[in-house]
């Protein structure tokens, strides 16, 4: 699939501005408010992590784009595992979210606990703050998401740390392998395709792009020990690499869904 043009057409950035950006606005001031209020009686999470979805969804919806999840049932496979995807936009999350039919903490950078609402959401839902400048305090993140997958709730992860710049798939830091060695739990391999070009990390303007996400087959680690980290790391950047899709097959498939809208 051919990148977006730069600059991207005028009706892209008019209906960005004009129309996608206030409901993304909207949505997210509502959805956050109803989940602070709820977490006061929300104990275990649950109606927070639906309106979560909620959010998620209107936002995938807003963009104007169409959500397809591959090996889905591979999210169902184990109660506990650690979930690791590329990074490559910030509307991963929104399809993340969309996507997994269970609930699940994040790790996510702690820039985003200032940003109203969605930062509210994130402290208010148990979701773990990492700072990837600081070792010290990484190490004590860490500490709080084995504990997390030690008391029967998943993970989510991005390993990269960051967005891509260019769409390619990025070294992979250590922290997703060894909290599912230091858990003992299975770590899903999971890759975006679609969303880099939906939303870059240059520009602040949506383009509709056929989104894919790819679950692959959990990787075990049971009877590993963390001097293996290094080497579930690769193997667990070399399953991610495998699952994107190449970009003749995004193409492809951006054809054929603008084709069936079409037809339809």
């Amino acid at each position: 699939m051919s990148r977006p043009p730069d600059p991207l057409p005028w009706i892209c950035r008019w209906r960005t501005n004009l129309i996608q950006t206030p409901l993304f606005a909207v949505i997210t001031a509502l959805c956050g408010t109803l989940s602070l209020a709820v977490s006061l009686v929300d104990k275990r999470g649950n109606v927070q992590h639906r309106i979560a979805r909620v959010w998620a969804r209107a936002c995938v919806w807003f963009s104007g784009s169409k959500l397809t999840v591959r090996g889905a049932e591979n999210l169902r496979r184990y109660p506990v595992a650690v979930f690791a995807s590329n990074h490559t936009s910030y509307m991963d999350t929104p399809v993340i979210f969309a996507s997994i039919p269970l609930q699940f903490r994040i790790l996510a950078k702690k820039e985003l606990w200032p940003i109203p609402f969605i930062g509210w959401y994130l402290d208010r839902s148990g979701q773990i703050p990492i700072d990837t400048t600081n070792p010290r305090a990484s190490l004590s993140s860490l500490g709080a998401g084995a504990r997390t997958l030690r008391s029967g709730m998943p993970l989510f992860v991005f390993p990269e740390g960051g967005r891509t710049s260019d769409g390619e798939l990025q070294p992979f830091l250590s922290g997703a392998a060894y909290l599912a060695i230091r858990a003992q739990v299975p770590l899903v391999p999971m890759a975006l395709s679609g969303v880099y070009d939906l939303l870059p990390i240059h520009t602040h303007h949506f383009y509709p792009s056929e989104l894919t996400l790819n679950v692959g087959e959990p990787i075990e680690t049971a009877g590993m020990t963390v001097r293996q980290t290094d080497e579930l790391t690769a193997r667990l950047r070399a399953a991610v690499d495998a699952l994107r899709l190449p970009r003749s097959a995004e193409a492809s498939e951006s054809v054929q869904g603008a084709q069936a809208r079409t037809d339809g």
